[in-house]
């Protein structure tokens, strides 16, 4: 670990996600080097997903306009009333790029980007293997089998069992951790102030045992 680690629990449909992805990227550039930054999938509830346009469009409104104040509208296209919690498929897309060498947060941001703002119905795993390879340049046919495996499925499904684990019901959550055994949980939050407050602690807390231990040695073994 470098001096701290930062978990992103996601879900690629979860418009929340899409609102605190400008400020992940700003800790990135600015903790480059410093933190390591890693990402996980943590599936929606079939619950949690608006049954409608006119739903969704209402949570989008909250969201976008008042809480977020965003210039933008997010495109609530890639809603399909008759696929009740059935948007597995783009969140299984992003993680099985990581078997083709996209490790980075670059497919799961090319799928919200194509749900949220293009509109595409990435509930179907065509469309979304489309969207991701298309992004990633990579071949379609091998990410939909990657996509389709039982290792794949089965990694997404450990993740959302971590998050749950949680205790923890919203996303985006971030679990904060550093090298002398602290850990922070931010749920549900999606502004940088409060995540860079907790690096800084955790880094500045880190530095300190460093150079006391620099300083003074080991500790006495009784």
């Amino acid at each position: 670990m470098a001096g701290a680690k930062i978990t992103h629990y996601l879900d690629v449909v979860s418009s929340w996600c899409h609102w605190a992805d400008p400020a992940w990227q700003k800790l990135q550039r600015r903790y480059a080097g410093r933190v390591e930054f890693a990402w996980k999938i943590a599936l929606m509830n079939p619950g949690d997903f608006p049954v409608s346009r006119a739903q969704c469009d209402w949570f989008y409104r909250r969201s976008g306009d008042t809480v977020m104040q965003s210039p933008y509208f997010l495109n609530s296209g890639w809603v399909e009333p008759g696929r009740p919690g059935g948007y597995v498929a783009p969140n299984l897309v992003a993680e099985a790029g990581r078997d083709l060498g996209v490790t980075d947060d670059a497919l799961w941001r090319a799928l919200m980007d194509a749900a949220m703002r293009q509109g595409r119905k990435i509930g179907d795993m065509g469309e979304a293997v489309a969207a991701a390879a298309e992004a990633g340049r990579l071949d379609p046919v091998r990410l939909r089998a990657r996509s389709e495996s039982p290792e794949v499925r089965a990694r997404v499904e450990a993740s959302t069992a971590e998050f749950h684990a949680l205790g923890v019901t919203q996303r985006p959550t971030f679990v904060l951790e550093d090298a002398i055994g602290d850990r922070a949980v931010v749920s549900g939050l999606v502004r940088i102030e409060p995540l860079e407050a907790l690096l800084e602690s955790m880094l500045g807390d880190t530095a300190a045992y460093a150079a006391h231990a620099a300083r003074h040695g080991a500790p006495p073994p009784q």
